[in-house]
């Protein structure tokens, strides 16, 4: 008789085939840092050429924060989604900073703009 410890081994599921879904899910993210960064460069430009306001600096300045912070989140998922055939699910923190990064990018360029 052998007696066990800890939990069982889980259940193998299904064999699954994630087809191209990881590679689209990285050009999205590329993509996403893509349009982050042409508005971080328009923020700048804007800020160059159209009159150095505080207001404006500041608006610059908080779009190219925003901007390397969206960076390092997209460069971690990028590279997570490369190393795995099945990469791990995006955690709920790092979700909420790449969305609350994206919607503040827009409002600072739009600010820019006004």
């Amino acid at each position: 008789m052998t007696v066990t410890t800890g939990t069982p081994d889980p259940v193998p599921g299904p064999d699954r085939d994630p087809g191209l879904q990881p590679e689209r899910t990285r050009l999205a993210w590329r993509r996403t840092t893509l349009s982050g960064t042409v508005v971080a460069v328009l923020a700048a430009k804007t800020v160059l050429h159209g009159g150095a306001t505080p207001a404006s600096v500041v608006a610059a300045a908080l779009c190219c924060a925003l901007w390397l912070v969206f960076l390092r989140i997209a460069h971690e998922r990028i590279r997570t989604l490369s190393a795995t055939p099945r990469p791990r699910t995006l955690t709920s923190p790092y979700a909420t900073a790449a969305a609350l990064c994206t919607v503040a990018l827009a409002l600072c360029g739009a600010l820019l703009v006004l």
